[in-house]
């Protein structure tokens, strides 16, 4: 919705720094993404965490997505407030925050994720319905149980057992695909996301256990089966990709897109531009763009620095950032530029990790072409 200015208005009558989300390129994510589940069989549950915004949560839905993944419980209230009904907490339970999860549960279906005794007696402890989910470590190793381990089992069957209790199934994140160095090693780390947490449905099966639902998923891990058969999804029920709705440098440089399907750039200008210096310094710092350093593990492949940037709209639209011009440093509010340009120069900026830039915003400008067609608010807080 338009925030009390007139639209359309031209990008560059925007005060800078500014957050852009190109509407075109968003609009063919979304429809590519909703195809791609469509046809490896799964449903589309998008994990809302990148955007943070109801307005692209309703175009996600209205493309074909079944409910959404949130990060926070702030972002579940927004969601729930705005009328979604069907919301997977994809993080592990915070103990400290059950009274909030009884609350939230009451107006819509809040599905929880654990991976622990101590979560799991939290919410029995409750004694009322309440949608859980089994956290399994598909290969990243930073949570959930071990597919193979008797906890995986005993969990399970605590969760599946108690009637106070609904059991969802089981819910993994390859979020090693983000270590690919390319689109093969990604589509790797999916596979074996996929063979893990199957395999631990079919063990669970095999000990009397109902599996509902399957839950896996990261961009680039469901990017990678852009050609893959489609039964590369076997044994799953639902993806949970969040990034695919923007993308950004990384996805670009692992891969899963180019830097023409990046939805979200931040729109800067040069403040300062010593005469006979060697840098410039814009207006896009650290809380504009995150300190996300880009996947560095690529080596001399990664290219783009602290974020790729664009000199014109016809750059961005073509994908071809500067390639003589780089951000080579972030601090606070400042972003500096690897030569001088005239003080005043507007650019587009192609953040590393979109994910981590949007929430230094509190709207997005949405944009199509040089047009300013609408103002979106962005629901960072973490209340």
């Amino acid at each position: 919705m338009s925030r009390g200015w007139a639209v359309p208005r031209a990008v560059s009558d925007l005060p800078t720094p500014a957050l852009l989300l190109d509407l075109d390129v968003l609009e063919t994510n979304l429809a590519r993404m909703q195809g791609l589940c469509g046809r490896l069989g799964v449903a589309l549950r998008p994990h809302a965490k990148t955007h943070k915004s109801v307005e692209v949560a309703r175009r996600q839905r209205e493309a074909g997505a079944r409910g959404l993944a949130v990060s926070t419980l702030h972002e579940a209230r927004v969601f729930a407030d705005a009328g979604f009904e069907d919301l997977t907490w994809a993080f592990p339970l915070i103990l400290s925050r059950v009274a909030e999860v009884r609350d939230l549960a009451e107006r819509a279906t809040l599905r929880l994720v654990v991976d622990s005794a101590e979560a799991v007696g939290a919410l029995a402890a409750e004694r009322r319905p309440l949608h859980v989910f089994l956290k399994v470590d598909s290969g990243y190793g930073r949570a959930g149980v071990d597919p193979e381990s008797a906890q995986a089992l005993d969990l399970a069957r605590r969760l599946a057992d108690d009637p106070r209790l609904v059991f969802d199934g089981l819910l993994s994140h390859s979020g090693h695909a983000y270590h690919a160095a390319d689109r093969a090693e990604a589509r790797a780390a999916q596979e074996e996301e996929t063979r893990r947490i199957a395999g631990l449905a079919e063990r669970l099966r095999g000990e009397g256990i109902e599996v509902p639902a399957v839950s896996v998923g990261s961009t680039p891990g469901i990017a990678a089966l852009a050609e893959a058969g489609p039964d590369a999804l076997a044994g799953v029920t639902e993806a949970r990709p969040g990034n695919y709705a923007f993308y950004d440098g990384t996805q670009a440089a692992l891969g899963s897109c180019g830097p023409e399907d990046c939805a979200v750039t931040v729109w800067t200008s040069v403040v300062s531009s010593r005469p006979g210096g060697e840098h410039a310094v814009v207006d896009a710092g650290a809380l504009a763009l995150s300190k996300d350093p880009g996947p560095r593990h690529l080596g001399g492949r990664w290219r783009w620095g602290m974020g790729a940037v664009f000199p014109d709209l016809a750059a961005y639209r073509a994908g071809r950032p500067a390639a003589d011009l780089r951000l080579t440093a972030l601090s606070q509010e400042h972003g500096i530029l690897s030569r001088p340009l005239p003080v005043g120069t507007r650019l587009r900026v192609l953040p590393n990790h979109s994910c981590l830039a949007v929430p230094n915003f509190p709207a997005y400008h949405v944009v199509r072409g040089d047009e300013v067609v609408d103002l979106w608010a962005i629901a960072g807080g973490r209340d």
